[in-house]
């Protein structure tokens, strides 16, 4: 009981120590949260390898050789890093700022994730209709920043038209895949890893397999349209599901993209 008692007293006394650490340890989640799968993830890590680095160094520095001018140069360094961050990372700030102000309208998203969906079903029946070959990814909660830039930037807004002009066979887009984030297109002619896994059937051929793919690599979900057959099928998690009746599509997606990843964000 002393014990327990002795770290009472000591929380008592010190309570800001635990109140900043947890301030701290949520801000640096939310940072990680918000960067994860881009690009300014990995310029993240390399900054704070290389800050860490020069601290240790700079310390060391410091308490044997008394290098005052190092100590003033890194306070300025200091000064200024918060305004080198906000530049780096501007494109991952903006849209943790869009996030931010779309959740008291979470009413108003949801419909127009609803509508966008409603754009894709409509796109993948005539796609599936005249047998017209798609893949067609929804970005989740990991970034596929990767893909995007490897792709050809679109950035407009989801319609029927949009998706069947990307893919309509002669278009230079159409061998690719479609990336849609943000209930925006944001890329097209994107190019992902082959699943390699066995036991996929043999009649799935590269864009099946490019689908699959990439949601072994991410929670993204992949909407198929085969060019032989005009069946639909939609990839998760690695696992697949064929021919997808087109009267069900509209409640599949919904349950993946829009009501699983609200979900998902409130746990």
């Amino acid at each position: 009981m002393s014990t327990w008692n002795t770290v009472l007293n000591w929380l008592a006394a010190h309570w800001q120590v635990p109140v900043e650490v947890l301030l701290i340890a949520v801000v640096i989640y939310y940072i990680l949260r918000m960067l994860r799968g881009s690009r300014g993830a990995g310029i993240l890590r390399g900054i704070l390898i290389v800050y860490a680095l020069a601290f240790v160094v700079v310390s060391f520095l410091l308490r044997y050789s008394q290098l005052y001018s190092i100590t003033y140069l890194l306070d300025q360094f200091l000064k200024l890093f918060a305004f080198v961050l906000i530049i780096v990372f501007q494109p991952e700030l903006r849209r943790g700022l869009i996030r931010l102000g779309q959740r008291p309208l979470l009413g108003t998203v949801f419909r127009r994730e609803t509508a966008m969906i409603r754009e894709v079903v409509a796109a993948v029946a005539m796609m599936s209709e005249k047998r017209v070959g798609a893949l067609i990814t929804f970005e989740r909660e990991i970034g596929l920043k990767t893909y995007v830039e490897g792709g050809t930037r679109v950035d407009a807004e989801v319609t029927s038209g949009l998706l069947t002009t990307i893919f309509y066979p002669g278009s230079p887009l159409h061998d690719g895949a479609a990336i849609i984030a943000e209930q925006r297109v944001v890329a097209a002619g994107c190019l992902f890893p082959l699943s390699e896994k066995p036991g996929l059937s043999k009649s799935m051929g590269t864009r099946h397999r490019a689908g699959i793919g990439v949601t072994e690599e991410s929670d993204a979900v992949s909407l198929i349209v085969s060019e032989e057959t005009g069946r639909v099928s939609v990839a998760v998690g690695g696992q697949v599901t064929e021919n997808v009746p087109l009267d069900r599509l509209s409640s599949v997606l919904t349950d993946l993209v829009v009501r699983e990843p609200r979900t998902a964000s409130r746990r």
